[in-house]
């Protein structure tokens, strides 16, 4: 249980900083502006992504957040990063679209250890 815990809450720190910072710079980095006209989505499209992103780092973060929330919050990250995936090579190359790859790779870690505490807290109150 300690391990679990250790890598849930290690991986999932991780995947809501990245949000979280991601989030920020969509509405503060000039760069990331750039980049989503270089992508071709309409400005609108960041700041609600910006949002978006915001709110998910700390649906996955915070404790009390019901378990189906918490499901559906990772389902459209993960939608968010399979789409950034295909837009990065769509335009620019497979190169480019690493990043997306691993912040997917840490996603689906998260998703599985949550399942994983659940089912050694469900089965150590029973």
């Amino acid at each position: 249980m300690k391990r679990t815990n250790i890598i849930y809450w290690a991986v999932t720190a991780l995947v809501a900083l990245q949000l979280i910072m991601a989030g920020v710079m969509y509405f503060t980095n000039p760069e990331v502006v750039s980049g989503f006209v270089h992508l071709g989505f309409p400005d609108y499209f960041r700041q609600e992504l910006g949002i978006a992103k915001l709110i998910a780092a700390v649906l996955i973060i915070v404790p009390m957040v019901p378990l189906r929330v918490k499901e559906w919050t990772y389902a459209g990250v993960a939608i968010t990063f399979l789409s950034a995936f295909i837009a990065h090579t769509s335009v620019d190359g497979v190169a480019t679209a690493i990043a997306p790859m691993i912040s997917l790779v840490l996603l689906v870690v998260s998703y599985i250890y949550l399942h994983k505490r659940n089912a050694t807290s469900a089965l150590a109150g029973a």
